[in-house]
């Protein structure tokens, strides 16, 4: 896991094998939970730079009229059997669309449909887990074809050598841990930043799905501001002490 966060990581996926996808302006991401909340901070952060249109379909939506635009549909989950995302592909994918896979390489549903297709697929690594996906193929073939370069997310060893994170870490963490004692479970995220928003789904998924177990972990809740301050910030303020922000 450690190792896709640096440049000596292999993606499965081509470069050059990609660049007849990079033509399409028009891109659907199906997928759920860690399959795309990565990939969506990153279209939120850097869609100033972005020239296509990126929709993900990351819950159950309602059918829509179908359109006759021609589509690339890259359809991304680990295990294949996502039941959210089979639904989504089986009412949203049309014929006439291209479609790429990313997907375990086992005998699941969606690498069974993909070879049914005749699509392209790429496989996603058994031992990296969603959350943890963004900087393996999972985001870095839709940062590719959102005409980022991938290589240029790879800073592992810039962060590792840089002690002002290091310290900013170990004393997060050191916070996280003082609140814990205190019985401080809900982390109440003020977020005056609207692109943020992403980035802050994402990183309530990696602090969710990581620390909950064995009856323990942290309630991340995002509080989008400053129109929260004119609903629940009254508890904020006056209510039960079981928050920290």
């Amino acid at each position: 896991v450690i190792n896709s966060l640096g440049t000596k990581y292999k993606n499965s996926f081509n470069i050059q094998k990609i660049k007849k996808y990079k033509k399409f302006s028009n891109v659907r991401i199906i997928g759920m939970g860690g399959s795309t909340l990565g990939t969506q901070a990153i279209y939120s952060f850097l869609n100033h730079k972005i020239k296509k249109k990126f929709l993900f379909l990351d819950n159950l939506k309602p059918k829509r009229k179908i359109d006759n635009q021609k589509n690339l549909n890259l359809i991304i989950s680990k295990s294949g059997n996502t039941i959210e995302t089979i639904i989504n592909v089986n009412i949203f994918i049309k014929k006439k669309d291209n479609n790429i896979f990313i997907v375990e390489n086992n005998q699941n549903y969606l690498h069974n449909l993909a070879k049914k297709l005749k699509s392209e697929i790429f496989y996603h690594n058994n031992f990296i887990g969603g959350r943890y996906s963004v900087l393996s193929e999972v985001g870095m073939l839709p940062a590719e074809l959102m005409g980022l370069n991938s290589r240029n997310f790879k800073q592992l060893n810039n962060i590792v050598k840089n002690k002002k994170f290091l310290n900013s870490l170990i004393a997060s963490v050191s916070s996280t841990l003082s609140f814990i004692k205190k019985k401080k479970f809900n982390s109440i995220i003020l977020n005056y930043d609207e692109k943020s928003h992403n980035l802050f789904s994402w990183y309530q998924q990696l602090i969710s799905e990581s620390l909950g177990k064995n009856n323990k972990g942290l309630l991340p809740v995002i509080s989008t501001m400053p129109k929260d301050n004119h609903s629940v910030m009254q508890l904020y303020l006056d209510g039960f002490k079981n928050n920290f922000f």
